[in-house]
């Protein structure tokens, strides 16, 4: 009996170590996941996790605080998105939980790229317009020799469009550089079945539809003709050989840094939509850009959390901090000034504008915590 009691007894202290050990929560975005979580250089600290869900999946969790959606429970610490808070999920948070839970953060965390990636015989140097990407993608051409040279009978080979078959920032982020150059053939959407037009349109039978990143690349080497897209550290992307030049470019960290060029820090820093520069089509460099982003939120009851989530922020926006890994994943850090602006504003507070982790004039009494289960 005594020994039962003790291995019992034992359980529980190994249960209550594990979850005091993985104390912040948090998930979403497949596209930066390995940079975040599970590999050698991952910059998410040991005591944070991370579940990939797709940037929908992930804003909806943190919005709503329901871990559920993370496969677990207590409280969603944050969140990673591709996908940008919009105006309506911003006033429907602060509405719902502004008040018990404080303000909403929402930071660039790295800059990213969506590549094309291809198998095709005979192709090693794929190079396609952005009208040529549009109606691959779309449908609207549906042979590679119509694709290439508007002559179906030159390569009567299928494309064989590879997509992503959940809510995706990385769809969305296609999507909003399609819709700026041909609209009447993608909307802006996080769902690739909803942004291609018609939406909600049937796709062709021998299309792919994949849930994550990592599932991309393997789907388009299934099928000589396949083509599909994803972000740099799923592909190869300095090679034209797996991953197309789009307008004569290639994904290469110079391009990616071109095209996000010098965007304007925010001029209302409590402003969370303005922490996120969208450059739909860039001037210059490589034209399907975006960055990848962080969701917090200020106030935490837990204050270990507050400061777990004090310290990540204070290393990943400082100077190298976690640029090597950044660099390692093929993404690009944010700006020096960017990660400057953050520090001063929601780490240090000498902004002086108190948006800063669990600021005592803001956070009195406000923090997330576990929801009802009618929630």
């Amino acid at each position: 009996m005594f020994k039962r009691t003790l291995i019992a007894a034992s359980l529980t202290v190994a249960a209550l170590a594990s979850a005091q050990a993985m104390a912040v929560t948090g998930g979403g975005a497949s596209l930066p996941a390995a940079l975040y979580k599970g590999s050698a250089n991952s910059i998410l600290p040991a005591n944070f996790s991370y579940a990939v869900t797709g940037s929908g999946i992930g804003k909806s969790a943190f919005l709503t605080n329901t871990p559920g959606q993370f496969g677990t429970t207590g409280v969603v610490d944050f969140a990673g998105s591709d996908s940008v808070l919009s105006t309506a999920e911003i006033n429907t948070y602060n509405t719902n939980f502004g008040t018990a839970y404080g303000p909403l953060i929402q930071l660039p965390s790295v800059a990213t790229s969506v590549v094309i990636p291809y198998k095709k015989a005979g192709q090693t140097a794929l190079n396609l317009t952005t009208t040529q990407l549009c109606d691959a993608l779309s449908g609207a051409k549906t042979t590679w020799g119509d694709l290439l040279s508007n002559n179906p009978a030159a390569d009567p080979t299928p494309i064989r469009v590879v997509y992503r078959n959940v809510s995706s920032g990385t769809t969305e982020i296609l999507s909003r550089h399609l819709n700026t150059l041909c609209p009447t053939k993608f909307a802006v959407n996080t769902t690739f079945t909803k942004a291609r037009l018609p939406a909600d349109s049937a796709v062709p039978t021998h299309w792919k539809g994949v849930a994550e990143t990592k599932d991309v690349v393997a789907a388009v080497n299934e099928e000589d003709g396949s083509i599909g897209y994803v972000g740099p550290d799923g592909a190869n992307a300095s090679s034209n050989a797996v991953v197309a030049r789009v307008n004569n470019v290639q994904p290469t960290s110079l391009n990616v840094t071109l095209a996000l060029g010098n965007a304007a820090l925010p001029t209302n820093p409590a402003q969370p939509a303005q922490w996120v520069p969208v450059i739909a089509s860039p001037a210059v460099g490589y034209p399907i850009v975006a960055y990848t982003n962080f969701i917090f939120g200020q106030c935490y009851k837990d204050a270990a959390v507050a400061n777990d989530v004090r310290s990540f922020l204070t290393t990943h926006y400082s100077n190298p901090g976690n640029n090597t890994a950044t660099t390692a994943h093929n993404f690009i850090a944010v700006p020096v000034a960017w990660k400057d602006a953050v520090t001063a504003n929601f780490i240090t507070n000498t902004s002086g504008n108190n948006l800063d982790i669990n600021n005592i004039n803001v956070c009195n009494g406000k923090g997330r915590e576990q929801l009802p289960a009618s929630l």
